[in-house]
């Protein structure tokens, strides 16, 4: 039954850091070397810097300076290329090197503001050749392991003249060692495909070994639960591959996980007390997280994390270091060309930052060690005593939180602080998650509403129309829709420095009919235009950007001019701009008008639907503002807010707006009223983020936010009466990004998606309960950064086409067809092609609107001339006639209601007093068989 437990890390989500809590301004080492590039104590980071002829370490702490920021610092610690290098489990400040200069090197480091010691205070000379790894030992102090090219040794380092032990020598170059958690034993991995373990206090040789690794690429071993062993390496097909083994036995595998066809190398790092699994490919872009179990499944995901940049080494940060307040259970560091990226790993709870959730966090091993060199080389088992992580029980050094940039509002540690918006909160109880597939038809349906069906009996006789239809439950025209990506010549590819961390009140990016805006991660907030009618490749070369100066918070198209588009930066300022008619040709400096009045960090833009020249703006100083473009001036101020201001929309026929926010509350305004909410209601729960958008002629709101458990739901709220709560709440599935809505008013079809994932949800939206109805979802090949649906006249209504979009991924921009299957494409589909809106013209103008006028868009239809609607089509005669359903449901005895029924399901499926086919071909008469 260990496989139907309920692991309380199993919602674990990483959580990327903002890139103004990245250390910045280093540069890693290009060096090929079996170390992990970077290692951290609970102070220090110590990493590869590149130096010609290697030798030099980089030095930064684990939490910033008093102003938010990292001091990085250099240690000239070799002669030669640093191999490897590990921090003391029991000093923090204690530094191992070893270097291709064939010495290890032991180091006690300063602060990375301070002067560093210019030399070791420990040197030793194994005189084996060039050495490759060094290992503190997990119990016992002044212990090491130390690999040379074919030997592990174990090293006192009080006694500088031999090693204590020269274990066997390998076939082939060691790859890696590990310590078993207890001290007792050590695990090699080698190029000669073989997986060693030793007990170096009994004897040299292995007491197990066998021929376990399939390829004799680069290859990893870690201790993990227990007797288990866990190695990374390659399979025959040069696939990567994760394996778990029985260190008593290591003729075979208790479990695997293969992972794509790569170069490099994949790093594990361990927590012993999650049983967490951290998995980063060398040069990959991807960190996943596993939980490790003794039993089966033994190998389950946890998360998939997709970073911005290569990865050059990954280290993970030690327990006492973490935040536990924010309910952090791990740490990664991620080593790129140009700086170090923080990843988080958090459990979401409720009261997260407010209490310490002791479930979550066993004792862990403490700072003291158990043992001296001599005493565990003589035999010595004892273990390292345990030490709490309540802050209140830990020393003063290590309890104090990471403090922030002036300027913020919170004040959290580096790893867990990655977006302020997103705090955890959930419920500790087993809860299982429901899958995405069957989340969403009818929350609200009660329990014996289904009943019938799954249990697979019939509907009694006596039921209603009304309760017939409930059994079967409401169905949509596009439940079997079907995403598709458009032919590779319509793609736009080689897009180079692309922004991967825009705010999350952004989309991403935004496009139009003619062009698309992309914003870009090089300095002074530039932004890439592309048109869409010059698809292709990309030259290597740079191009002309529209300079904006500052990192760009939102962008969004004017409705009205195709050429004009309007950028929130992250210094209050909002700057529009006009592409010139022939396209951007050179780099843009020079803004068309500068917008100035919000007096901190701008959250989103919107222009309005209906009138020219009508932009609205919230920002973090918790107002939002009104502007008319055409003046150039602030018009209306609206307040109201407590907190962030996650989203805002304008109701369709431009009279109201639509906000929801990080205070718990959905409100709508009337802004040419009043500065107020007019209407406020309860909004999500959760509080990581959310969305609003208005749907069903602006009668209802929908928001998608996060609930009490951390899983994403879908809110439906009516318009008319907030105040009464969410009409019906739809679940939808638990990840850490926030779905981002994108409805389509002809066929109120939504769909949503989050940044960084592959899956697009598709609903269909009905003014009655169950109010969404789930259809077909669309799955891409990789993850994506954006999505960006494009005008209705886009769609291409010979193949049925009711939505197309752009989607961003790191390199591309595909256009992406949303189709509905139909069999008489010759005609046209006039029952989802409404006349659609020509919301690419103006209704009125910003003084009209401003002075109390309304307008709405005049419509048009779809149908080209040369098709005929599908509801003139020619009627083909039925093959066979069956009574009307109202013939079943007349009042009969409930025994005739009984078998017409049943008759009628029957003759659905088929008479069964009809010929097969087979039954009219002709046979061979037995005389004709050959002998």
């Amino acid at each position: 039954m260990n496989r139907f437990k309920t692991s309380k890390y199993k919602n674990t989500t990483a959580k990327i850091a903002k890139k103004d809590e990245w250390i910045n301004n280093i540069r890693a080492g290009s060096f090929s070397c079996q170390g992990n590039h970077i290692k951290a104590s609970s102070r220090l980071v110590a990493f590869n810097a590149e130096q010609a002829g290697g030798g030099m370490l980089g030095l930064t702490s684990v939490r910033p300076s008093s102003d938010g920021q990292w001091s990085v610092n250099q240690v000239s610690c070799h002669s030669d290329l640093v191999t490897d290098m590990d921090f003391s489990p029991f000093d923090e400040s204690l530094l191992a090197t070893c270097s291709a200069d064939e010495t290890v090197k032991l180091w006690h480091l300063c602060d990375p503001d301070q002067q560093q010691p210019s030399s070791p205070d420990l040197t030793l000379h194994p005189g084996l050749g060039r050495l490759e790894l060094v290992l503190f030992h997990p119990t016992s102090s002044g212990v090491l392991a130390v690999g040379t090219t074919r030997s592990p040794l174990i090293w006192d380092v009080s006694s500088q003249d031999a090693p204590l032990a020269v274990l066997e020598e390998h076939g082939d170059q060691v790859q890696s060692v590990s310590w078993k958690r207890d001290g007792s034993l050590l695990a090699s991995s080698c190029k000669d495909k073989m997986l060693r373990v030793f007990d170096p206090r009994a004897q040299l040789t292995p007491v197990q070994s066998a021929k376990s690794l399939q390829n004799n690429k680069d290859s990893r071993v870690l201790w993990t639960k227990e007797e288990l062993l866990l190695s990374t390496g390659f399979d025959m097909m040069r696939n990567r591959e994760v394996k778990l083994w029985d260190s008593r036995k290591l003729s075979s595998s208790v479990s695997s996980v293969s992972f794509s066809t790569a170069s490099g190398i994949l790093i594990p790092m361990f927590d012993e007390d999650t049983g967490l699994l951290l998995l980063a490919g060398m040069g990959d872009t991807v960190i996943d997280c596993f939980e490790v179990s003794s039993s089966e499944p033994f190998l389950s995901q946890v998360s998939h994390c997709l970073m911005d940049g290569s990865t050059r080494g990954v280290s993970m940060v030690p327990k006492l270091a973490l935040d536990v307040m924010s309910c952090e259970v791990t740490r990664a560091l991620q080593l790129t060309d140009s700086c170090i990226v923080p990843v988080s790993y958090q459990v979401p709870r409720k009261h997260s930052g407010q209490e310490f959730h002791e479930d979550l966090y066993p004792d862990t091993v403490g700072t003291t060690p158990a043992l001296t060199a001599e005493e565990w080389w003589q035999g010595g088992n004892q273990q390292v005593e345990k030490v709490s992580l309540h802050p209140g029980k830990q020393p003063q050094s290590r309890a104090l939180p990471a403090k922030r940039a002036p300027g913020k509002k919170e004040a959290v540690s580096v790893g867990s602080k990655v977006d302020v918006a997103r705090g955890c909160s959930t419920s500790s109880s087993p809860t299982s998650t429901p899958s995405s597939s069957s989340s969403s038809v009818a929350p609200s349906r009660s329990p014996s509403s289904t009943s019938g069906l799954s249990s697979g009996f019939l509907p009694s006789p006596s039921q209603s129309t009304k309760a017939i239809h409930s059994l079967l439950g409401p169905t949509s025209k596009f439940r079997h829709i079907q995403g598709v990506m458009m032919h590779k010549d319509t793609h736009i590819t080689n897009i180079r420095g692309l922004n991967l961390t825009t705010p999350g009140e952004c989309d991403g990016f935004c496009a139009n009919s003619r062009y698309v805006a992309v914003p870009l991660s090089t300095s002074g907030g530039q932004i890439a235009i592309f048109e869409r009618s010059q698809p292709g490749r990309l030259p290597d070369t740079s191009l002309p950007t529209v300079q904006n100066s500052v990192s760009v918070s939102d962008l969004c198209w004017d409705p009205f001019d195709t050429r004009r588009l309007a950028v929130a930066g992250e210094d209050a300022k909002i700057r529009v701009w006009q592409i010139p008619t022939n396209g951007l040709k050179e780099t843009l400096t020079e803004p068309e008008l500068i917008l100035q009045g919000h007096t901190e960090k701008i959250y989103s833009i919107k222009f309005h639907p209906l009138a020219s020249d009508v932009l609205v703006s919230s920002s973090y100083d918790l107002t939002i503002r009104l502007w008319d473009l055409k003046r150039g001036k602030e018009v209306k101020l609206l307040t109201g807010h407590d907190d962030q201001i996650f989203c805002m929309a304008w109701s369709p026929d431009g009279k109201l707006l639509a906000t929801v926010c990080k205070d718990g509350k959905v409100r709508i305004y009337d802004p040419r009223k009043s500065a107020t909410p007019t209407q406020e209601g309860v909004g999500p729960e959760g509080h990581r983020g959310a969305r609003v958008v208005w749907v069903l002629n602006g009668k209802f709101l929908l928001v998608s936010g996060f609930d009490s458990r951390s899983e994403r739901t879908l809110y439906m709220y009516s318009a008319e009466s907030l105040s009464s709560g969410a009409v019906s709440s739809t679940p939808v599935n638990i990840s850490p990004s926030t779905l981002i809505p994108f409805y389509d008013p002809d066929t109120n079809i939504i769909f949503l998606t989050g940044k960084g994932e592959t899956r697009v949800h598709i609903y269909e939206i009905i003014p009655e309960d169950p109010y969404l109805i789930e259809c077909s979802s669309f799955n891409s090949a990789e993850p994506h950064k954006g999505l960006a649906f494009l005008l209705k006249t886009e769609c291409n209504v010979q193949e049925v086409e009711v939505a197309v979009g752009l989607m961003l991924t790191k390199t591309t921009i595909e256009p992406l067809a949303f189709k509905v299957p139909r069999v008489k494409k010759e005609f046209f589909q006039d029952d989802v092609y409404p006349d659609t809106s020509v919301c690419w013209e103006a209704a009125l103008t910003a003084s009209d609107w401003l002075s109390g006028s309304n307008g709405q868009h005049k419509k048009i239809s779809l149908k080209p001339k040369d098709m005929t609607p599908v509801s003139e089509a020619p009627k083909e005669a039925p093959v066979r006639k069956y009574m009307p359903s109202s013939f079943y449901l007349e009042e009969k005895t409930d025994e005739q209601k009984k078998e017409e029924l049943l008759s009628a399901m029957v003759a659905k499926l088929g008479n069964m007093d009809d010929p097969l086919p087979q039954e009219s071909f002709q046979g061979v008469d037995d005389d004709e068989w050959d002998d």
